[in-house]
């Protein structure tokens, strides 16, 4: 679970990062505040896009399992790790 929060979170990220790149490129400090105004809303838009459509995407390719869980469990004294079956 963590790993998808983290996959997300750097997903919306994204656009605050290119838009500091371009910043660098345009020869323009990206660490004042004034060159982030009326900006700032519309990274967030394309932030949240990102992260819902690898929801979506995620959720529309994810693998799916038939039948039912089996959790981990101990047989003869070993673990014996959690399946579907």
């Amino acid at each position: 679970m963590t790993r998808a929060i983290l996959q997300q979170l750097v997903l919306f990220f994204v656009p605050f990062l290119l838009f500091g790149v371009y910043l660098l490129l345009r020869r323009r400090n990206p660490f004042t505040r004034h060159e982030w105004d009326g900006h700032v809303p519309w990274l967030v838009i394309a932030g949240l896009l990102l992260a819902i459509g690898a929801f979506v995407y995620l959720g529309i390719t994810a693998e799916r399992h038939s039948g039912a869980y089996v959790p981990t469990h101990l047989e003869d004294g070993r673990l014996v790790p959690g399946q579907f079956q």
